[in-house]
């Protein structure tokens, strides 16, 4: 047994008065005392938290155990099936002599239990299909996606804000090349003179990386009908949250496009949400697994978007745990915002490494019990060190915690059941076909080319407000050639402008994805 009064003092930390998340339990010097719990209080999940540790350390098998007990408390779940194997939800779990000896290390009162499961995949793959239209996702978003550098994505936010004037909907890519193509066209060129002018070099590489995007799936995510975030939502007659799972299998080759989603999720949901208050529990918990995707090579406009959005979704009663080998994989910015910390074991063979593990260990609350940093290297696989916020908002020691095994079946189901699950679900009758009405490709296409003026402006359509208009370029001093952007990139008060802009750019993209992409419905 474990030393009692050492590990009775650090659970003492961790009791709770309302309902908690059993977590495991305290281990000290190798001993690990089963009545020393180690919980999360469901009413401190929306603080948000860090799932983090190397390859094989039992990360995955610790986002199971959190969502399985967020659902059996009546908590939706989000999790991104990465490698295939959290689809076991959806079956009860297999005893074992392992499995018994967890339970007996934890004092789980270990029962098989099955969840209430619905696949998801990005456009095409073996779960339900989602889609975002390019218009939903806005010129930020979609520029992460694309790789543009900050000037392609104010030329990028540019082209949109003229199709948004123009009543042009930009459902699916075909519908933004088209109005590239268009802006660069004889037929287009008076339309450039008022915003500012895109150069033919910019609009190629924004054409070559759409291109590109479509070769990886782009074409098939994006488009109708748009996936509603209100899906995930869902409590099931029996009490349970339902578990929504992202399949990834087939979008390995742009993990981009997913961790991006992913933000586009949080926030329309941020957008639909009503203001939660203190509540006892969330009204979904997030967990964004390969949260490095999301962040690196990210702008500091995309970056200022996150740490926004997780600031602010807390309000609305949506917990959001980020998952990543290395904490340092989450700007600190957005780490601080991190109330719960799960850290298994780090590895350390690199100077980087050693570096990577001295500025884990100074993120901890001081431990009179454990040596952080050498924790950190000596944890078993599923042990984890721990600290999470009280019901009262104050640290809890740190835990060397055992965490407790799943309920649910570890191992994956295979893919011809997750099909047959996805199409046994009431959501593929409304996502299962693609939907291509008319859009800014179709009425592009349909003109005639009789006259050189732009086609008028139609009236905006109804599921497709403009956006305010930003700040008004000066018109290029020729019609051909580099656009005002490039053209003056070197002065330093049109670069001044260049950041103005894309300033109110992001304000605009902000009171689109958080005020007019959820109201087109």
């Amino acid at each position: 047994m474990a030393d009692q009064g050492a590990a009775a003092e650090i659970a003492a930390g961790y009791a709770t008065e309302g309902a908690a998340l059993e977590l495991g339990t305290v281990v000290v010097d190798g001993a690990v005392d089963p009545s020393a719990k180690v919980r999360i209080p469901f009413a401190t999940l929306n603080r948000h938290g860090l799932v983090a540790g190397a390859t094989g350390t039992g990360k995955t098998k610790t986002l199971q155990n959190l969502a399985e007990q967020c659902s059996g408390a009546g908590v939706p779940v989000l999790l991104a099936d990465i490698k295939g194997d959290l689809s076991g939800l959806a079956r009860p779990g297999e005893s074992s002599d392992r499995v018994t000896q967890r339970a007996t290390d934890t004092g789980d009162d270990w029962t098989p239990t099955a969840y209430p499961v619905q696949f998801l995949s990005l456009g095409a793959g073996i779960g339900v299909p989602v889609r975002a239209t390019i218009t939903g996702f806005g010129p930020i978003l979609l520029a992460k996606v694309l790789g543009l550098n900050e000037t392609q994505e104010s030329t990028l936010g540019l082209i949109f804000h003229w199709a948004d004037q123009q009543g042009r909907a930009l459902l699916d890519t075909k519908d933004l090349r088209s109005v590239i193509q268009h802006l660069l066209s004889d037929e287009g060129k008076e339309a450039l003179k008022g915003i500012g002018g895109v150069s033919t070099s910019t609009a190629g590489v924004i054409l070559r990386a759409l291109v590109n995007l479509e070769a990886r799936g782009g074409d098939e995510f994006f488009g109708e009908p748009e996936f509603d975030p209100a899906d995930l939502l869902v409590v099931e007659p029996d009490g349970k949250g339902r578990v929504t799972l992202l399949e990834l299998a087939d979008q390995q080759a742009d993990p981009m496009l997913y961790s991006t989603f992913l933000m586009w999720l949080l926030a329309e949901l941020f957008e639909d949400l009503p203001e939660a208050g203190d509540i006892d529990k969330p009204k979904l918990v997030f967990f964004f697994d390969e949260a490095h995707l999301l962040f690196s090579d990210a702008s500091k406009a995309f970056l200022d978007r996150i740490e926004q959005t997780v600031k602010l979704i807390r309000s609305k009663g949506v917990g959001v745990f980020f998952c990543t080998q290395q904490p340092t994989d989450v700007p600190n910015d957005v780490l601080s915002q991190l109330g719960a910390r799960v850290q298994h074991a780090l590895r350390a063979f690199t100077p980087d490494d050693q570096k990577a593990l001295s500025r884990t260990a100074r993120t901890y609350p001081k431990s009179t019990v454990y040596d952080i940093e050498t924790s950190l290297t000596s944890l078993g696989t599923g042990e984890a060190i721990v600290t999470v916020l009280s019901e009262r908002g104050a640290p809890t020691p740190v835990a060397w915690t055992r965490v407790r095994a799943p309920r649910s079946l570890m191992a994956a189901i295979g893919e011809p059941a997750v099909t047959e699950a996805a199409k046994a679900s009431p959501l593929w009758g409304r996502y299962g076909e693609p939907v291509d009405r008319e859009s800014a490709y179709e009425k592009l296409s349909a003109s005639t080319g009789a006259t050189t003026a732009p086609t008028p402006a139609e009236p905006v359509p109804a599921d497709q407000p403009p956006q305010p208009a930003p700040p008004q370029a000066p018109p290029p001093e020729q019609d051909e050639g580099p656009g005002f952007l490039e053209k003056a990139a070197s002065n330093p008060a049109v670069k001044s402008f260049v950041r103005s802009l894309a300033s109110q750019l992001g304000r605009e993209i902000t009171r689109g994805l958080f005020g007019t992409a959820r109201r087109r419905r």
